[in-house]
Protein backbone atom coordinates (compact mmCIF):
# COMPACT_ATOMS: atom_id res chain seq x y z
CA UNK A 1 0.00 0.00 0.00
CA UNK A 2 1.40 3.56 -0.81
CA UNK A 3 0.92 6.67 1.06
CA UNK A 4 1.48 10.26 -0.67
CA UNK A 5 1.98 13.61 1.10
CA UNK A 6 0.63 16.36 -0.14
CA UNK A 7 1.93 20.10 0.47
CA UNK A 8 1.29 23.29 -1.42
CA UNK A 9 5.17 24.18 -0.85
CA UNK A 10 8.48 23.45 0.58
CA UNK A 11 10.45 26.10 2.52
CA UNK A 12 14.12 25.59 4.16
CA UNK A 13 14.33 26.08 7.83
CA UNK A 14 15.73 28.82 9.51
CA UNK A 15 19.60 29.08 8.67
CA UNK A 16 19.52 26.21 6.23
CA UNK A 17 20.44 27.57 2.54
CA UNK A 18 18.62 24.73 0.54
CA UNK A 19 16.49 22.01 0.75
CA UNK A 20 18.09 18.59 -0.15
CA UNK A 21 16.33 15.41 -1.52
CA UNK A 22 18.87 12.17 -1.20
CA UNK A 23 16.99 10.09 -3.06
CA UNK A 24 14.90 10.21 -5.94
CA UNK A 25 11.64 11.70 -6.14
CA UNK A 26 8.68 9.81 -8.08
CA UNK A 27 6.30 12.55 -9.72
CA UNK A 28 3.59 10.53 -10.51
CA UNK A 29 3.13 8.73 -13.85
CA UNK A 30 2.06 12.11 -15.53
CA UNK A 31 5.91 13.02 -15.82
CA UNK A 32 4.66 16.54 -14.71
CA UNK A 33 1.76 16.50 -17.76
CA UNK A 34 -0.74 18.66 -16.64
CA UNK A 35 1.31 19.83 -13.26
CA UNK A 36 3.08 22.91 -13.10
CA UNK A 37 6.46 22.46 -10.87
CA UNK A 38 7.59 25.82 -9.91
CA UNK A 39 10.10 27.67 -7.58
CA UNK A 40 11.07 31.27 -6.48
CA UNK A 41 14.87 30.54 -6.24
CA UNK A 42 17.08 28.62 -8.23
CA UNK A 43 17.17 24.50 -8.58
CA UNK A 44 19.92 23.04 -8.95
CA UNK A 45 20.08 18.98 -10.00
CA UNK A 46 23.27 16.88 -10.14
CA UNK A 47 22.21 15.37 -12.77
CA UNK A 48 19.12 15.63 -15.60
CA UNK A 49 17.74 11.92 -17.38
CA UNK A 50 15.09 12.93 -20.58
CA UNK A 51 14.91 13.49 -24.26
CA UNK A 52 16.60 17.20 -24.18
CA UNK A 53 14.78 16.95 -27.65
CA UNK A 54 11.61 18.05 -25.95
CA UNK A 55 13.50 21.21 -24.58
CA UNK A 56 12.15 22.76 -27.30
CA UNK A 57 11.17 27.14 -27.75
CA UNK A 58 12.23 28.22 -24.34
CA UNK A 59 11.70 31.94 -24.13
CA UNK A 60 15.16 33.96 -24.07
CA UNK A 61 13.30 35.91 -21.12
CA UNK A 62 13.23 32.61 -18.86
CA UNK A 63 16.82 31.98 -19.17
CA UNK A 64 19.09 33.91 -17.11
CA UNK A 65 22.58 33.81 -15.21
CA UNK A 66 25.75 33.11 -16.72
CA UNK A 67 25.91 29.58 -18.77
CA UNK A 68 29.12 27.65 -18.70
CA UNK A 69 31.75 27.68 -21.34
CA UNK A 70 30.11 25.02 -23.90
CA UNK A 71 32.58 23.19 -25.67
CA UNK A 72 32.43 23.52 -29.25
CA UNK A 73 33.29 19.73 -30.12
CA UNK A 74 29.55 18.65 -28.70
CA UNK A 75 28.58 21.15 -31.60
CA UNK A 76 26.28 18.87 -34.44
CA UNK A 77 24.51 19.88 -37.69
CA UNK A 78 27.82 21.93 -38.66
CA UNK A 79 29.66 20.77 -41.74
CA UNK A 80 33.72 20.26 -41.33
CA UNK A 81 35.26 23.81 -40.30
CA UNK A 82 31.93 25.13 -41.78
CA UNK A 83 33.29 24.49 -44.92
CA UNK A 84 29.21 22.22 -45.70
CA UNK A 85 27.25 24.56 -44.28
CA UNK A 86 26.16 28.43 -44.07
CA UNK A 87 27.13 30.98 -40.83
CA UNK A 88 24.43 33.98 -40.78
CA UNK A 89 24.74 36.76 -38.36
CA UNK A 90 22.83 40.00 -38.57
CA UNK A 91 25.89 41.33 -35.95
CA UNK A 92 30.04 41.56 -36.83
CA UNK A 93 31.89 38.92 -37.28
CA UNK A 94 35.69 39.09 -36.86
CA UNK A 95 38.50 37.29 -38.41
CA UNK A 96 41.89 37.19 -38.08
CA UNK A 97 42.20 36.21 -41.64
CA UNK A 98 40.47 36.58 -44.69
CA UNK A 99 40.58 34.06 -48.04
CA UNK A 100 38.88 35.00 -50.87
CA UNK A 101 36.07 32.99 -51.91
CA UNK A 102 35.67 34.62 -55.61
CA UNK A 103 38.77 34.76 -57.97
CA UNK A 104 42.02 33.09 -57.21
CA UNK A 105 44.76 33.68 -54.74
CA UNK A 106 47.23 35.28 -56.91
CA UNK A 107 47.51 37.32 -59.71
CA UNK A 108 44.14 39.18 -58.27
CA UNK A 109 44.96 42.42 -59.21
CA UNK A 110 43.69 43.62 -62.61
CA UNK A 111 45.84 46.63 -62.96
CA UNK A 112 48.71 46.73 -64.22
CA UNK A 113 52.09 48.65 -62.34
CA UNK A 114 48.83 49.82 -59.53
CA UNK A 115 52.23 50.49 -57.45
CA UNK A 116 53.81 52.72 -59.44
CA UNK A 117 57.18 51.15 -59.02
CA UNK A 118 57.92 50.57 -63.15
CA UNK A 119 58.80 53.87 -65.26
CA UNK A 120 60.14 53.31 -68.15
CA UNK A 121 59.81 56.48 -70.21
CA UNK A 122 61.59 58.95 -67.21
CA UNK A 123 60.04 60.18 -63.28
CA UNK A 124 58.46 63.33 -64.50
CA UNK A 125 57.03 65.21 -67.03
CA UNK A 126 55.10 68.35 -67.62
CA UNK A 127 53.55 67.00 -71.23
CA UNK A 128 50.22 65.21 -71.31
CA UNK A 129 49.95 62.19 -72.02
CA UNK A 130 52.07 58.85 -71.09
CA UNK A 131 55.32 59.81 -69.82
CA UNK A 132 56.27 58.35 -66.34
CA UNK A 133 54.16 55.84 -64.65
CA UNK A 134 54.26 52.85 -67.06
CA UNK A 135 50.25 52.21 -67.55
CA UNK A 136 49.18 54.76 -66.12
CA UNK A 137 48.92 58.73 -67.82
CA UNK A 138 47.99 61.95 -66.83
CA UNK A 139 45.65 63.52 -68.82
CA UNK A 140 45.00 68.07 -68.95
CA UNK A 141 43.94 70.32 -71.24
CA UNK A 142 43.29 74.59 -70.94
CA UNK A 143 45.65 74.66 -68.47
CA UNK A 144 47.51 77.97 -67.96
CA UNK A 145 50.31 76.39 -66.61
CA UNK A 146 51.70 72.88 -67.36
CA UNK A 147 51.04 70.51 -64.54
CA UNK A 148 53.96 68.37 -63.62
CA UNK A 149 53.47 64.70 -63.41
CA UNK A 150 55.93 62.54 -61.44
CA UNK A 151 57.04 59.08 -60.22
CA UNK A 152 57.59 60.28 -56.32
CA UNK A 153 59.16 58.13 -54.08
CA UNK A 154 57.06 57.66 -50.59
CA UNK A 155 59.44 57.90 -47.06
CA UNK A 156 58.34 57.07 -43.73
CA UNK A 157 54.95 57.81 -43.41
CA UNK A 158 51.69 56.25 -42.28
CA UNK A 159 49.19 54.92 -44.65
CA UNK A 160 50.72 53.33 -47.70
CA UNK A 161 54.19 53.36 -46.96
CA UNK A 162 53.28 50.79 -43.96
CA UNK A 163 51.50 47.79 -46.35
CA UNK A 164 54.95 48.05 -48.47
CA UNK A 165 54.65 50.81 -50.89
CA UNK A 166 57.18 53.05 -52.43
CA UNK A 167 56.57 54.98 -55.02
CA UNK A 168 53.49 57.34 -56.37
CA UNK A 169 52.01 58.54 -58.45
CA UNK A 170 51.86 62.45 -58.00
CA UNK A 171 50.45 65.57 -59.44
CA UNK A 172 51.86 69.22 -58.79
CA UNK A 173 49.42 71.51 -60.42
CA UNK A 174 50.86 74.65 -62.30
CA UNK A 175 49.12 78.04 -61.90
CA UNK A 176 45.96 78.17 -63.12
CA UNK A 177 45.64 81.92 -63.35
CA UNK A 178 42.59 81.79 -65.48
CA UNK A 179 40.72 79.80 -62.60
CA UNK A 180 38.66 76.79 -63.42
CA UNK A 181 36.25 76.43 -67.00
CA UNK A 182 34.18 74.12 -68.75
CA UNK A 183 36.38 73.05 -71.24
CA UNK A 184 39.64 72.39 -68.49
CA UNK A 185 40.65 68.82 -66.96
CA UNK A 186 43.19 67.62 -65.14
CA UNK A 187 42.48 63.44 -64.43
CA UNK A 188 44.66 59.95 -63.90
CA UNK A 189 43.89 57.30 -66.13
CA UNK A 190 44.50 53.82 -67.28
CA UNK A 191 42.39 51.00 -69.35
CA UNK A 192 42.54 47.15 -68.78
CA UNK A 193 42.08 45.23 -72.15
CA UNK A 194 38.13 43.93 -72.58
CA UNK A 195 39.73 39.88 -72.59
CA UNK A 196 41.50 40.70 -68.92
CA UNK A 197 38.03 41.56 -67.60
CA UNK A 198 35.97 38.71 -69.97
CA UNK A 199 38.25 36.11 -68.43
CA UNK A 200 38.69 37.11 -64.81
CA UNK A 201 35.29 35.68 -63.71
CA UNK A 202 33.38 38.83 -63.02
CA UNK A 203 29.60 37.71 -63.93
CA UNK A 204 29.14 41.14 -64.76
CA UNK A 205 25.84 41.16 -66.18
CA UNK A 206 24.72 40.15 -62.55
CA UNK A 207 24.06 42.38 -59.89
CA UNK A 208 25.29 40.28 -57.44
CA UNK A 209 28.47 39.41 -58.60
CA UNK A 210 30.79 42.21 -57.91
CA UNK A 211 34.64 44.03 -58.64
CA UNK A 212 36.22 45.84 -55.79
CA UNK A 213 38.66 49.39 -56.21
CA UNK A 214 40.72 50.24 -53.56
CA UNK A 215 43.80 52.88 -53.85
CA UNK A 216 45.51 55.00 -50.92
CA UNK A 217 45.21 58.88 -52.31
CA UNK A 218 46.53 62.10 -50.82
CA UNK A 219 45.29 65.36 -51.94
CA UNK A 220 47.00 69.13 -50.21
CA UNK A 221 43.49 70.70 -51.02
CA UNK A 222 40.76 69.45 -48.79
CA UNK A 223 37.44 68.88 -50.68
CA UNK A 224 35.23 65.91 -52.66
CA UNK A 225 37.19 64.41 -55.40
CA UNK A 226 35.23 61.75 -58.19
CA UNK A 227 36.45 58.99 -59.96
CA UNK A 228 34.45 56.80 -62.50
CA UNK A 229 34.47 54.00 -64.51
CA UNK A 230 33.60 53.48 -68.14
CA UNK A 231 33.01 50.00 -70.63
CA UNK A 232 34.03 50.63 -73.85
CA UNK A 233 32.71 47.82 -75.79
CA UNK A 234 29.03 48.24 -76.75
CA UNK A 235 27.33 50.95 -75.95
CA UNK A 236 29.85 52.74 -73.08
CA UNK A 237 28.38 53.14 -69.51
CA UNK A 238 29.63 55.08 -66.89
CA UNK A 239 29.82 54.40 -62.86
CA UNK A 240 30.80 57.40 -61.52
CA UNK A 241 31.83 57.54 -57.68
CA UNK A 242 33.17 60.39 -54.89
CA UNK A 243 35.72 60.27 -52.09
CA UNK A 244 36.69 63.27 -49.55
CA UNK A 245 39.87 64.05 -48.72
CA UNK A 246 41.69 65.60 -45.77
CA UNK A 247 44.43 68.06 -46.68
CA UNK A 248 47.90 66.58 -46.79
CA UNK A 249 46.65 62.70 -45.47
CA UNK A 250 46.43 59.70 -46.94
CA UNK A 251 43.10 57.71 -46.83
CA UNK A 252 41.85 54.32 -48.61
CA UNK A 253 39.29 54.50 -50.84
CA UNK A 254 37.59 51.18 -51.31
CA UNK A 255 34.51 50.79 -53.88
CA UNK A 256 32.15 48.06 -54.22
CA UNK A 257 30.85 47.89 -57.76
CA UNK A 258 28.17 45.32 -59.15
CA UNK A 259 27.81 43.64 -62.53
CA UNK A 260 24.90 45.01 -64.17
CA UNK A 261 21.65 43.95 -66.65
CA UNK A 262 20.41 47.29 -67.90
CA UNK A 263 21.81 48.72 -68.93
CA UNK A 264 23.21 45.54 -69.84
CA UNK A 265 27.98 46.38 -69.67
CA UNK A 266 29.84 44.04 -72.50
CA UNK A 267 33.21 43.19 -72.34
CA UNK A 268 34.40 41.72 -76.04
CA UNK A 269 37.53 39.15 -75.59
CA UNK A 270 39.99 40.52 -77.64
CA UNK A 271 42.74 43.13 -76.97
CA UNK A 272 41.13 46.44 -77.17
CA UNK A 273 40.07 48.83 -74.60
CA UNK A 274 37.52 47.09 -72.17
CA UNK A 275 37.49 49.13 -68.81
CA UNK A 276 38.45 52.47 -68.26
CA UNK A 277 39.60 53.90 -64.79
CA UNK A 278 39.75 57.85 -63.91
CA UNK A 279 40.86 59.52 -60.73
CA UNK A 280 39.91 63.14 -61.20
CA UNK A 281 41.59 65.96 -59.57
CA UNK A 282 39.44 68.35 -61.84
CA UNK A 283 36.52 68.18 -64.46
CA UNK A 284 35.11 71.40 -66.23
CA UNK A 285 31.27 71.60 -66.85
CA UNK A 286 32.03 70.46 -70.32
CA UNK A 287 32.72 67.02 -68.85
CA UNK A 288 30.55 67.27 -66.46
CA UNK A 289 26.36 66.57 -65.86
CA UNK A 290 23.89 65.51 -63.01
CA UNK A 291 24.14 62.00 -62.58
CA UNK A 292 23.59 59.18 -59.31
CA UNK A 293 26.69 58.40 -57.73
CA UNK A 294 27.55 54.73 -57.29
CA UNK A 295 25.38 53.08 -60.02
CA UNK A 296 25.49 51.96 -63.79
CA UNK A 297 24.36 54.67 -66.26
CA UNK A 298 24.68 55.29 -70.35
CA UNK A 299 27.61 57.32 -70.65
CA UNK A 300 27.06 60.78 -71.37
CA UNK A 301 29.19 62.81 -69.33
CA UNK A 302 31.34 61.68 -66.79
CA UNK A 303 31.02 63.12 -63.49
CA UNK A 304 29.09 65.39 -61.20
CA UNK A 305 30.08 69.08 -61.25
CA UNK A 306 33.41 69.30 -59.61
CA UNK A 307 34.81 71.80 -56.81
CA UNK A 308 37.19 74.10 -58.36
CA UNK A 309 39.31 75.06 -55.55
CA UNK A 310 42.33 72.27 -55.98
CA UNK A 311 42.74 73.07 -59.42
CA UNK A 312 42.39 77.02 -58.63
CA UNK A 313 45.47 76.14 -55.77
CA UNK A 314 49.13 76.93 -56.97
CA UNK A 315 51.53 73.96 -56.69
CA UNK A 316 48.32 71.77 -55.23
CA UNK A 317 49.37 67.92 -55.08
CA UNK A 318 48.18 65.00 -55.67
CA UNK A 319 48.85 61.63 -55.20
CA UNK A 320 48.00 58.25 -56.13
CA UNK A 321 49.07 54.52 -55.41
CA UNK A 322 48.27 50.87 -54.49
CA UNK A 323 45.61 50.97 -57.37
CA UNK A 324 43.94 47.53 -57.02
CA UNK A 325 40.77 46.11 -58.83
CA UNK A 326 39.80 42.51 -57.92
CA UNK A 327 37.15 40.06 -58.49
CA UNK A 328 34.74 39.71 -55.04
CA UNK A 329 32.60 41.82 -52.46
CA UNK A 330 35.72 43.27 -50.63
CA UNK A 331 38.94 44.66 -50.51
CA UNK A 332 41.65 41.93 -49.83
CA UNK A 333 45.29 43.63 -48.94
CA UNK A 334 47.22 44.89 -52.10
CA UNK A 335 48.86 42.08 -54.24
CA UNK A 336 52.40 42.58 -54.50
CA UNK A 337 54.02 41.98 -57.25
CA UNK A 338 58.06 41.83 -58.02
CA UNK A 339 59.48 44.34 -59.74
CA UNK A 340 60.63 42.04 -62.69
CA UNK A 341 56.83 40.91 -63.26
CA UNK A 342 55.79 44.20 -63.30
CA UNK A 343 57.92 45.23 -65.89
CA UNK A 344 57.34 42.36 -67.92
CA UNK A 345 53.27 43.02 -67.76
CA UNK A 346 54.51 46.73 -68.36
CA UNK A 347 56.68 45.81 -71.70
CA UNK A 348 53.13 44.32 -73.27
CA UNK A 349 52.52 47.80 -73.40
CA UNK A 350 55.55 49.83 -73.93
CA UNK A 351 59.23 49.06 -74.52
CA UNK A 352 62.54 51.43 -74.39
CA UNK A 353 66.05 49.89 -75.78
CA UNK A 354 68.63 52.67 -75.60
CA UNK A 355 72.42 52.88 -74.60
CA UNK A 356 73.74 50.53 -77.50
CA UNK A 357 74.31 49.74 -81.17
CA UNK A 358 72.10 48.88 -83.25
CA UNK A 359 73.25 47.80 -86.67
CA UNK A 360 70.96 48.42 -89.88
CA UNK A 361 72.19 46.18 -92.43
CA UNK A 362 73.20 47.01 -96.21
CA UNK A 363 72.85 45.38 -99.25
CA UNK A 364 69.26 44.01 -98.65
CA UNK A 365 70.72 41.49 -95.73
CA UNK A 366 67.57 41.35 -93.36
CA UNK A 367 68.12 41.48 -89.49
CA UNK A 368 65.51 41.19 -86.48
CA UNK A 369 65.24 42.54 -83.12
CA UNK A 370 62.56 40.39 -80.68
CA UNK A 371 60.80 42.35 -78.07
CA UNK A 372 61.19 41.14 -74.88
CA UNK A 373 57.39 40.20 -74.76
CA UNK A 374 54.71 39.81 -77.57
CA UNK A 375 53.09 42.87 -77.32
CA UNK A 376 49.50 43.92 -77.29
CA UNK A 377 49.33 45.02 -80.87
CA UNK A 378 51.57 45.64 -83.46
CA UNK A 379 53.44 48.91 -81.93
CA UNK A 380 54.26 51.78 -83.06
CA UNK A 381 57.86 51.99 -83.23
CA UNK A 382 60.58 55.50 -82.92
CA UNK A 383 63.78 55.81 -83.28
CA UNK A 384 65.86 58.43 -80.76
CA UNK A 385 69.16 58.72 -82.25
CA UNK A 386 70.94 57.93 -85.21
CA UNK A 387 70.52 59.45 -88.74
CA UNK A 388 69.49 58.54 -91.93
CA UNK A 389 66.62 57.02 -93.79
CA UNK A 390 65.34 53.59 -91.81
CA UNK A 391 63.72 51.93 -94.61
CA UNK A 392 62.20 48.23 -95.61
CA UNK A 393 60.97 48.06 -91.65
CA UNK A 394 58.73 45.40 -90.60
CA UNK A 395 57.06 45.93 -87.38
CA UNK A 396 54.90 43.04 -85.42
CA UNK A 397 53.67 42.22 -82.11
CA UNK A 398 56.88 40.29 -81.23
CA UNK A 399 59.42 42.38 -83.15
CA UNK A 400 60.46 44.31 -86.22
CA UNK A 401 62.70 43.02 -89.50
CA UNK A 402 65.24 46.24 -91.17
CA UNK A 403 66.69 46.44 -94.53
CA UNK A 404 68.22 48.68 -96.79
CA UNK A 405 69.18 50.92 -94.41
CA UNK A 406 71.92 53.27 -94.97
CA UNK A 407 74.33 51.30 -92.31
CA UNK A 408 75.37 50.97 -88.87
CA UNK A 409 74.74 53.36 -86.71
CA UNK A 410 73.72 53.96 -82.92
CA UNK A 411 70.16 53.73 -82.66
CA UNK A 412 67.88 53.76 -79.29
CA UNK A 413 63.93 53.27 -80.09
CA UNK A 414 60.67 53.02 -78.35
CA UNK A 415 57.77 50.18 -79.15
CA UNK A 416 54.60 51.08 -78.14
CA UNK A 417 51.05 49.54 -78.00
CA UNK A 418 49.47 51.43 -75.31
CA UNK A 419 45.71 51.80 -74.74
Amino acid sequence: MTSKIIVNNIESDSGVSSVTFTSDIELGTKNLKGHNLESTGIVTAVSFTGSGANLTNLPAANITGTLPALDGSALTGVGASFGNSSVNTSGIITATSFVPTVGQLSHRNLIVNGAMNVAQRGTSSTSSGFYTVDRFQVNFTGTNEAPEQRQATLTSAPGPYREGHRKAYKITNGNQTGGGGAAKFIRFKTTIEAQDIANSGWDYVSSSSFVTLSFWVKASVAQTYYGRLQTEDGTARNYPFSFALSADTWTKVTKTIPGNTSPTLQFDNNNGAGLILEIVPYYGTDYTGSMSLNTWATYSDRTPDNTATWYETDDATFFITGVQLEVGPVATPFEHRSFGEELTRCQRYFVKMSGGAFIFPQNNVYTSFSFPQEMRDAPTLTFLSGAGTKSGIRVEKDGFRAANSLGPQDHAFTAESEI
